[in-house]
């Protein structure tokens, strides 16, 4: 005979987002990623491998893979993640040849993707600086007019300074604007918004591929006092 069981009242059935939020807080985010790479590589252990199953999983990995198109990695970047303390660069951020592996599901790639933008933000700006300073370096005129505008903007502030333009607001504001379109100017003319594209397109490359193959590592828990 069959027996039929009562639902339990005093268990708990929490929706994705408030389970998820409670394994941020609690510093065990990595359980899900963990869970379902676990998962993904069960059925392919046990199951025979065949014709079918190597294109099913080519097929689900593509999917995976291609749906960083569809990601916002910055859905859950705040300031303060850029005002909190920078991972380590070997230890946290690049880590160990076992703390990359290929997601096993967009949901995967997508929690891996946010959660690493927010935890690694620091270090993914100091890359886009490097990738930035880089880029001047191999376009020369590009780093003159970064300079030569920068000039100007410290020579419309200690002139400001010294000829009290304060008091004069709207004369103040027709010479913010004059230098503003000959700053512009000289960016565009000296290529330097083709070294800023350039760093953008590489540091975001390297930011989207890193967080996604990334395993989420188990955050620190701040100690509390006794």
């Amino acid at each position: 005979m069959g027996r039929a069981f009562k639902a339990n009242p005093l268990s708990l059935s929490l929706p994705d987002p408030a389970f998820e939020s409670w394994l941020r807080d609690s510093g065990y985010l990595e359980i899900l990623d963990t869970n379902s790479a676990a998962l993904a590589v069960t059925p392919s252990t046990s199951a025979t491998t065949t014709t079918s199953t190597i294109i099913h999983s080519l097929f689900h990995y593509l999917w995976a893979f291609f749906s960083l198109l569809t990601v916002n990695p910055f859905a859950k970047l705040t300031t303060d993640d850029f005002s909190a303390r920078s991972p380590s660069w070997t230890r946290e951020f690049l880590g160990f040849a076992g703390s990359y592996s290929f997601p096993s599901s967009p949901d995967t790639l997508k929690l891996r993707v946010q959660e690493n933008v927010k935890r690694y933000a620091r270090n993914y700006a100091t890359l886009f600086i490097l990738f930035f300073a880089c880029s001047l370096y191999q376009m020369p005129l590009a780093l003159l007019g970064l300079i030569i505008s920068l000039a100007i903007w410290d020579l419309f502030k200690f002139c400001s300074d010294n000829w009290k333009f304060d008091g004069y607001p709207v004369f103040r504001q027709v010479l913010v604007r004059i230098v503003q379109c000959a700053a512009v100017i000289i960016l565009i003319y000296l290529n330097v918004q083709m070294a800023l594209f350039c760093a953008l397109s590489v540091s975001y490359a390297v930011m989207i591929l890193h967080a996604a193959f990334r395993k989420l590592a188990p955050q620190k828990q701040p100690s509390r006092g006794r």
